[in-house]
């Protein structure tokens, strides 16, 4: 004879107007003195038991919800809305393509509850054959905060993303450097373009993109001071970025560089012909003190630096002497970043230290500047051949 439940500790019963049967169980009382009634329900007894079991387990775990029906597209949806305070709108559109289009299509109908490392780790597994490596730890950021966040707002117990590697990718586009002979071909190819003074200085100062188009003339100075002691050369200070604080990319990327002889003529070009675009444009024109600019005063955003970049490269392609093991001028192959690479690479194939190679492009440590950015022009290394020479008199 089966035991008889003691008062207060549920049942099971037939819902007729549910079609369902009803699973419950008494947990007391809260502060108010109402009694705490969890339930479940299923079309079936089993179904039902197992569905109270569920909401039992989420109550022991401290789950303040209990979300049965919570997926992976609800945690991912709510980090977009509101998790992302402050972050620059571009990059909250980037996170948003990434995620629609492969973290909710991929794993948005998963209950969140029921999502597990292998889950994840089929789906990266998937997505790495098909895309970089750098692309897949976005997309793993992305799940792994979204469900973070879940995590601290009792939807689910734990964070299984967090337990699963980065598979490894396809190979990204591989970065170039120009070589001596192919720079000077690129600024000969600039000087009709719009775009002289940006290469120019882009190319011998290492600037990144994203610092030179917000750079303005009060951050530039092109007669120094040279009275001084010690004399001040022209320079340009590199204190602004395109991101959404203004800041630069770090604190060392805040520095101040002086400038080659060829920037300051060109950037005295460029300040004459933004004065005939001021006089053509007339009410059209935008004031903006910025150095780089559009015909009508306004910053140049990053398509059109590379669309005008990629039209001189294509001159360029027409009069650089060929040269083995460089990189041929394929317009479609380069985009403006690279002129910062190559800046790196042509003073580290003239000797220059990498330590003061580091300092000038405004690295953190010489690392990033050895691993990421030095593309080594001349692959002989030809240091122990010199000492050895030195040493046997030859």
């Amino acid at each position: 004879m089966a035991k008889r439940r003691s008062r207060g500790d549920g049942g099971l019963h037939w819902d007729e107007k549910r079609q369902r049967w009803i699973a419950t169980a008494s947990l007391g009382y809260d502060p108010s003195g109402k009694r705490i009634v969890k339930r479940g329900s299923g079309k079936t007894k089993t179904e039902a038991k197992t569905k109270l079991k569920e909401v039992l387990r989420d109550h022991d775990d401290g789950l303040a919800i209990a979300p049965t029906d919570y997926t992976v597209k609800d945690a991912v949806t709510n980090w977009l809305d509101y998790g992302l305070t402050g972050v620059d709108s571009s990059t909250v559109d980037n996170y948003k393509i990434l995620c629609e289009k492969h973290v909710i299509a991929g794993l948005g109908a998963r209950k969140l509850r029921d999502l597990s490392a292998d889950d994840v780790d089929k789906w990266l597994a998937t997505k790495a054959k098909t895309h970089s490596t750098r692309t897949l730890r976005l997309l793993h950021s992305c799940l792994n905060r979204s469900v973070k966040r879940a995590m601290a707002r009792d939807k689910v117990k734990r964070n299984v993303v967090e337990l699963c590697s980065i598979p490894a990718g396809r190979p990204g586009r591989p970065s170039k450097s120009l070589t001596f002979a192919q720079a000077e071909a690129v600024l000969t190819a600039a000087e009709d373009s719009p775009l002289y003074a940006y290469l120019v200085v882009s190319l011998l100062t290492g600037g990144r993109t994203e610092e030179l188009r917000p750079l303005r003339w009060e951050n530039v100075d092109l007669e120094g001071s040279p009275d001084t002691d010690p004399a001040v050369p022209p320079h340009v200070a590199v204190w602004r970025s395109v991101r959404s604080s203004g800041d630069t990319k770090t604190k060392r990327s805040r520095r101040t560089l002086a400038l080659p002889g060829r920037a300051v003529d060109a950037l005295r070009i460029q300040k004459e012909r933004q004065r005939v675009q001021h006089q053509t444009a007339g009410a059209r024109w935008q004031e903006s003190g910025l150095v780089f600019t559009s015909a009508v005063g306004t910053q140049l955003d990053a398509a059109n630096v590379r669309l005008q970049f990629r039209k001189v490269i294509a001159r360029a392609a027409e009069i650089a002497p060929p040269e083995p093991f460089a990189h041929p001028l394929d317009p479609g192959e380069w985009t403006p970043r690279e002129t910062r690479t190559s800046f790196v690479s042509i003073l580290s194939d003239r000797g220059l230290q990498l330590e003061e190679i580091s300092r000038l492009v405004g690295h953190s440590s010489t690392a990033v500047t050895e691993q990421v950015y030095r593309k080594q022009i001349r692959p002989v290394i030809q240091t122990g051949a010199t000492v050895m020479n030195e040493i046997f008199d030859r």
